[in-house]
């Protein structure tokens, strides 16, 4: 299908972008190191509000280069930023505390005026276990009770009434987490990377991220059409379980607009390494080499091209076609200057196209 890119109208089935993001795993190499990783991720974010974004995204991963605490991280960015939302795309929570993860992320959540946005998952990686601890069930079942208690507990529900004395506060007092954000529990996502998890997102009656990897797709779909598959499953069993309409979805993806021959061939390279390496591709220098591609999983494609190319590309998703919010999944390997320059480039020569507007101020 050809798209008319000079007639400003969107297609019919294209739903017009409510905010723009982007998702960075605030990485670091053995060069630099990570406080200059860490440094750059927080000027990322400085540099985004400018050029008008709604939405920043950083990515939890354990043991290698790259963030493994967003919520200090968050609470170091909200105080030099003002109006973009800070979140976690996604923290595991087989591997956390949910009553400490609570508790920190009520208090980052205030400490940046209500701008925090949790994107959780029931995913695990078996070789954490050794270090966070076995569990007597398995890692997705232990997951989903975390999550469970981690929505309890910033909802502030009663987590424990004090039966005894001795145990930190009278008998009777009803314990629950403090400090409390009373909206952050409306600002809480699920991580989705399939059917299912999109259908219990609805379910729990939280928002939904789909990522740029998912599972237990149709022999024969396609990436985007799975995605819209899967948006449509949260929306319809949202409406069908709350009876209004569904909470706006992101979706994130590889969005490489290339304003000059220079920048075309650069990202057609990593195009190519996205894939022929799959999660592989784009370490930075000291980085694990990730597990083979798990069977079964799908990669997202990347868009790559001019400006028109890249506008007809992602009008022919069916996924982010379905979204409402774009989040730019940035290599991980780019360094600060290249990925301002993918956020500038997309904002400005891009984004309008898809019915997006910066926010105002910027």
């Amino acid at each position: 299908m050809t798209i008319a890119l000079s007639s400003g109208t969107l297609p019919a089935s294209f739903r017009p972008k409510q905010r723009l993001g982007f998702n960075t795993r605030v990485s670091f190499n053995d060069d630099a190191g990570p406080a200059q990783g860490l440094r750059d991720g927080i000027e990322l974010f400085k540099q985004a509000e400018r050029l008008g974004y709604q939405s920043g995204w950083a990515y939890q991963r354990h043991f290698d280069h790259y963030l493994s605490s967003p919520l200090p991280f968050f609470a170091a960015v909200g105080q030099h930023t003002s109006r973009i939302t800070l979140g976690s795309a996604v923290i595991p929570m087989r591997y956390q505390d949910p009553i400490l993860l609570a508790e920190a992320a009520g208090t980052t959540d205030l400490l940046i005026d209500g701008r925090l946005e949790l994107a959780i998952s029931t995913g695990a990686n078996a070789a954490f276990d050794a270090v966070f601890g076995a569990v007597d069930t398995d890692a997705r079942t232990e997951a989903k009770r975390r999550q469970a208690r981690f929505l309890s507990a910033i909802s502030g529900e009663v987590l424990h009434t004090v039966t005894e004395p001795g145990q930190g506060a009278p008998q009777g007092a009803e314990l629950r987490v403090t400090p409390h954000s009373p909206t952050l529990r409306s600002r809480i996502r699920q991580g989705s990377a399939s059917l299912n998890s999109a259908v219990q997102a609805a379910e729990l009656g939280i928002g939904l991220i789909s990522g740029t990897v998912l599972h237990d797709h149709d022999e024969g779909e396609t990436f985007g059409a799975y995605q819209a598959r899967i948006i449509d499953a949260y929306r319809s069993n949202w409406n069908r379980i709350w009876g209004t309409e569904a909470p706006p979805v992101a979706v994130a993806a590889s969005i490489l607009v290339g304003t000059t021959t220079e920048l075309r061939d650069r990202y057609a390279a990593y195009d190519l390494e996205r894939r022929t390496k799959g999660i592989a591709a784009s370490r930075p220098k000291g980085a694990l080499a990730p597990p083979r591609q798990p069977e079964g999983a799908q990669i997202s494609p990347v868009f790559q091209g001019t400006p028109d190319q890249v506008i007809e590309a992602v009008f022919n998703d069916p996924g982010l076609a379905a979204a409402d919010e774009i989040v730019l999944f940035l290599p991980p390997a780019f360094g600060l200057a290249e990925n301002i320059r993918l956020l500038a480039d997309l904002a400005q020569t891009v984004a309008p196209a898809f019915g997006w507007s910066p926010t105002s101020g910027s």
